[in-house]
C-alpha cells in the first residue's frame, strides 16, 4: 500500500514540475544538458566527490536555473489556467524566492574560502596553495551545500505535507536527470525548428 501511494505521489509531482515549470523549448533544453552533466557528476561522484561537485554545481545547477529565471514564462498559465502566484506558491520543491536564497550561498562559497583565512586566519583548512587545490576546497563545501539543501528541504516537507511526500521529493530531485533526458531528448530538435514554446497538447487534453 505505502508503495502504491509512493509512485503515485512520485507520478503527480513529476507531472506537476512537467507541466507547470517546464513550457519553454529554450528550459527544456537546458534540462536537457543539465540532466547529461548530472549524470556523469553522479558516475564521477564514486571516485573524486569534489570535481563531482564541481561539474554538478558549475554545470548542472547553472544550466538548469539559468531556464527557469531566463526563459521559463512567468505570466498566467494558459495551459494550466494557473497564475504564477499560484504554482510558485504550492511549488513542492524550491521555488525561485528559495532558489535565490540557494544560489546566493553557493555563489558566495568560493568567495568565503578565498578571504575567510585572510581575515581572520581561521578555516576549516589552510588557505589552498594553488587554483587547482582551491576549487577542490570549493567543490567539498558545495558539496556539502548540496547534501544540505536536499535534507533541509526533505525534512521540511515531512512537516508541511508528511513523510510520503517528502520522499518522493528527495527521490524526485535524485532520479531527474533520467527522467528529464526522457521528457526532453527531442527538445532541441523542436527548438531548431523554431518552437519557443512547448504546445503542451498531452496536458491540455490529459
Amino acid at each position: 500500500m505505502f508503495f502504491k501511494a509512493f509512485i503515485d505521489e512520485l507520478r503527480t509531482q513529476r507531472w506537476d514540475d512537467h507541466r507547470y515549470y517546464h513550457q519553454s523549448r529554450i528550459n527544456q533544453t537546458l534540462h536537457l544538458l543539465s540532466a547529461l552533466g548530472f549524470l556523469c557528476a553522479y558516475g564521477v561522484l564514486f571516485f573524486d566527490p569534489p570535481t563531482a561537485a564541481l561539474i554538478g554545481w558549475g554545470w548542472s545547477m547553472v544550466t538548469r536555473q539559468s531556464g527557469h529565471f531566463f526563459f521559463e514564462p512567468q505570466g498566467f498559465d494558459q495551459v494550466n489556467q494557473v497564475s504564477n502566484e499560484y504554482k510558485e506558491a504550492v511549488k513542492v520543491g524550491y521555488n525561485l524566492d528559495r532558489k535565490v536564497v540557494l544560489l546566493a550561498i553557493w555563489a558566495g562559497v568560493p568567495a568565503l574560502i578565498w578571504f575567510l583565512p585572510r581575515i581572520w586566519s581561521l578555516a576549516l583548512w589552510p588557505a589552498a596553495d594553488s587554483v587547482a587545490e582551491f576549487w577542490r576546497q570549493v567543490g567539498w563545501v558545495w558539496l556539502c551545500l548540496g547534501a544540505a539543501g536536499l535534507a533541509w528541504r526533505t525534512v521540511h516537507l515531512v512537516h508541511l505535507r508528511g513523510p510520503l511526500a517528502a520522499l518522493a521529493w528527495m527521490t524526485k530531485i535524485l532520479t531527474d536527470p533520467l527522467n528529464d533526458v526522457r521528457l526532453y531528448w527531442r527538445s532541441p530538435l523542436a527548438l531548431f525548428r523554431g518552437e519557443r514554446l512547448d504546445p503542451m497538447v498531452h496536458v491540455r487534453h490529459g
